[in-house]
């Protein structure tokens, strides 16, 4: 007879309900709870960033970006933190954006293009450290913390995807991933918000 440590189910609860509206409620008898899991994780990330990257290859356009991997990760692992709520999500990194591009111009960094400069390249060290320090500090004062907008903001001011055109994109693909995220999960049985998870009043 299989035993499980009572951890293996914290936080899984929703998955059950998901299998149970599938008909694979068996899964649950047959495999360990956090394989189960980690599967439910492993297929929802990849449907999402699929049909993202569909997307992206019929349009030619950044619908799918390094730091979109991370926020996925955290719709669909820990789905009901105030980091993974779609205000957070959609807020950071358009901070992210908009303090990577301020930066890439500011310092500039947008004068070589990038990878033409084979060495260390100062406005563009300049305008990285810039970035993440500003997003960290946005991301403080407006309560939306959402670490893979750190992410999001280097592939800006290192000149990775910097047009004004594909920094809408990139936006545009965050509220796609959370509208996906906003289905499944809500499918799965998880309260999972609109907006904002829970209000804030740990900060006057």
């Amino acid at each position: 007879m299989r035993q499980h440590h009572a951890g293996d189910n914290a936080g899984f609860e929703h998955v059950g309900v998901l299998l149970g509206h599938l008909k694979l409620e068996w899964l649950l008898h047959r495999f360990p709870p956090r394989l189960v899991w980690s599967l439910y994780v492993l297929i929802n990330g990849f449907i999402t960033i699929a049909l993202l990257a569909i997307l992206a290859l019929f349009t030619k356009s950044p619908f799918v970006f390094p730091s979109l991997g991370p926020t996925a990760y955290l719709l669909f692992f820990s789905p009901l933190t105030e980091t993974s709520s779609p205000r957070n999500t959609i807020l950071g990194h358009a901070i992210g954006l908009i303090c990577g591009y301020a930066a890439f111009s500011l310092t500039g960094a947008s004068n070589m293009p990038f990878g033409f400069h084979a060495g260390i390249y100062g406005p563009r060290v300049l305008a990285a450290a810039l970035s993440l320090s500003t997003t960290g500090a946005f991301m403080v004062l407006l309560r939306a913390s959402h670490p893979p907008a750190g992410a999001t903001t280097l592939i800006v001011s290192l000149g990775i995807i910097s047009h004004p055109r594909e920094l809408v994109i990139i936006e545009v693909a965050v509220f796609l991933l959370v509208a996906q995220a906003l289905v499944i999960n809500r499918l799965a049985g998880l309260p999972y918000p609109l907006w904002n998870s829970h209000r804030d009043t740990s900060v006057p």
